[in-house]
């Protein structure tokens, strides 16, 4: 069956596997590229049992979100610049257990091979700079010399604001450009932002990624083909389900 969901690029050629044309692609960090859960966790339970909080809630709500705004969230009590340093701090210094996920590396090298001169993909991350920086390197990812973070925009995930500095840095439309999230908020920001999304469910449940076009396990077997000149690229990858990420309607559409 031949059907599209919503957006201009996500058509789903048949069950599987799909092709998405494309001209920029946006990566989250943690989550995509790499796991770095086991930090995150131990770091914000320190900073919790330091500052009263409940760490487990603290957690929860931490991930796929801007450590600033969720100190704000817990503790608008206290200076959000000077607890982002203490978490900031905590995070750097703790890469145990940092692993780069499933095809991560060989779907990079495609895209910059594919890219040449001109940058095609970036990485959209909550972590601030310094810390993405460091969590990248010990990953062995290639990073780019430009990337969005936590520092670059005034409202995080899910408000469509990275996503739409990502898409500017690389000169491309959102709608030009494909989404790569893990979490919740990180899927409502791309999809709000005008990109296609495809999600991994490696870390979030399947009914709290409903704003996705297409859910994956991980990277692996995702493909990038350029095209000549200035058409951009065809990603191809093969959906968990065709119809997961959005209920089909009678006519093929999804809601």
């Amino acid at each position: 069956m031949s059907s599209r969901y919503n957006g201009a690029m996500a058509s789903l050629v048949s069950a599987s596997p799909v092709q998405i044309r494309c001209k920029g692609v946006l990566f989250d960090m943690d989550g995509i590229l790499i796991s770095s859960l086991g930090s995150v966790e131990r770091s914000w339970t320190k900073w919790a049992n330091l500052r009263g909080i409940d760490p487990v809630h603290a957690c929860k709500i931490a991930h796929g979100c801007r450590a600033i705004e969720t100190v704000a969230k817990l503790r608008p009590d206290l200076d959000s610049e000077a607890e982002l340093k203490i978490i900031e701090d905590l995070e750097v210094e703790d890469n145990g257990g940092l692993t780069v996920l499933p095809g991560v590396l060989k779907l990079l090298a495609a895209l910059t091979e594919a890219a040449g001169a001109r940058q095609r993909w970036t990485v959209v991350t909550s972590a601030t700079e310094r810390l993405a920086r460091v969590r990248m390197a010990v990953g062995g990812i290639p990073v780019p010399e430009r990337i969005v973070t936590a520092e670059q925009v005034t409202r995080g995930k899910p408000h469509p604001a990275p996503f739409l500095a990502g898409a500017r840095l690389l000169g491309f439309a959102p709608e030009e450009c494909v989404v790569f999230e893990d979490s919740s908020s990180g899927a409502q920001a791309g999809r709000a932002a005008g990109c296609t999304v495809v999600a991994t469910t490696f870390s979030h449940p399947i009914d709290t990624l409903s704003a996705a076009h297409y859910l994956i396990t991980d990277v692996t077997g995702v493909g990038a083909t350029i095209l000549p000149g200035e058409e951009g690229l065809v990603l191809e990858l093969t959906p968990l389900e065709a119809g997961v990420a959005g209920q089909l309607l009678p006519d093929g559409r999804a809601d």
